[in-house]
């Protein structure tokens, strides 16, 4: 399939738009952990979506987090639209309570609806969906107690993760799981650790890649694909935290193109397949691996894809299609301006 640029984001008017997130300094600073609040954001992402929206014309408010908001709302402050790349801290579906707030007071915003957000970070429900759309995922069990170790009926190797969790938490080498013993190790550890089910697959040993999706439903077109390859100085098969949070030594990230090479033809229609069928909106990604076939199979979304303009993984594949990052943050804006109230 080949990579479609989106046109030209449309001139949909100036909008007064809310800024929310989390900010990782300040629950750092009330005593967080580092790999608590490693999907949080840092002040120079804040920064740059918000001088992004100003240059294209809009008028930004900084929110901040969840209970911000509700401060906000509660003092009758509006917006027309809500950018929001808030994370959330607590629960299973942390990352639906501003959209659910939004929607009650029926102010749009961007990305995924809370229904989407919450089953997006469930990757087991996230799954189980991409396998009643007929598309490719690997074979997988859920561990809630160790006592359901006994059910699973997995070809070795493994991977073991959290089923609720982001930015590679929970994941390292010893997550390529080869013998029962291990498995139970490593289910026993993540459940002490996370205090949330751990997610059990047949481990996939082939290319890794990441496509980054703008738009939503029928509109929603692939940007771009980067693969992602580990380099010798990296924990070896596993694109895990440590090599994502050091990733400018240990991984290097090519431009993929459909034109060049079949299989990224057949992930970039996997991931667009899997978009659409997840309901996801305005733009993210999904991350896509392969088998011991070499057949791409779908990993996971991520509907609130991280915005450094350097370092995360969508603003990177804009800059290597050769899109700036403005045009990126308006592409996505265009998408959920069409939501707004009039």
């Amino acid at each position: 399939m080949e990579s479609v640029q989106p046109a030209p984001y449309p001139g949909a008017g100036k909008w007064n738009v809310g800024l929310t997130y989390d900010l990782r300094a300040e629950y750092l600073a009330a005593g967080y952990g580092e790999e608590e609040t490693a999907e949080f954001d840092r002040a120079e992402t804040i920064d740059a979506i918000a001088g992004a929206l100003e240059q294209l014309g809009h008028t930004t408010d900084r929110i901040g987090h969840v209970r911000n908001l509700v401060d906000r709302l509660q003092a009758g402050q509006r917006w027309d639209l809500v950018f929001n790349i808030c994370e959330g801290l607590h629960g299973q579906a942390r990352e639906s309570q501003v959209p659910g707030l939004l929607d009650a007071y029926q102010i749009a915003y961007t990305f995924s609806d809370p229904l989407v957000t919450a089953v997006c970070l469930d990757k087991r429900m996230t799954k189980l969906l991409i396998r009643d759309a007929g598309l490719a995922t690997p074979r997988f069990a859920l561990v809630q107690q160790l006592s359901d170790l006994s059910a699973i009926k997995l070809r070795y190797p493994l991977f073991t993760k959290p089923v609720a969790e982001g930015t590679g938490k929970g994941v390292s080498a010893a997550s390529k799981v080869l013998h029962a013993e291990q498995l139970h190790a490593n289910c026993r550890d993540l459940l002490q650790r996370f205090q949330q089910p751990v997610l059990v697959e047949e481990f996939l040993p082939g290319r890794e890649f990441t496509v980054g999706i703008l738009g939503s439903g029928g509109e929603s077109r692939v940007l771009g694909t980067l693969e992602i390859v580990l380099r010798a100085t990296a924990e070896a098969e596993v694109y895990s935290y440590l090599n994502k949070e050091m990733c400018e030594g240990r991984v290097d990230y090519p431009l993929v193109r459909p034109a060049d090479d079949p299989l990224v033809a057949a992930t970039e229609a996997l991931a667009l397949s899997a978009w659409r069928a997840l309901g996801c909106r305005d733009g993210g990604r999904i991350d896509i691996r392969c088998d011991d076939d070499g057949r791409p199979q779908f990993i996971e979304v991520n509907p609130l894809a991280g915005l450094h303009p350097q370092h995360s993984d969508l603003p990177m594949i804009a800059t290597a299609v050769g899109m700036e990052y403005v045009e990126l943050i308006g592409h996505m804006v265009a998408s959920a301006v069409t939501r707004i109230r009039r």
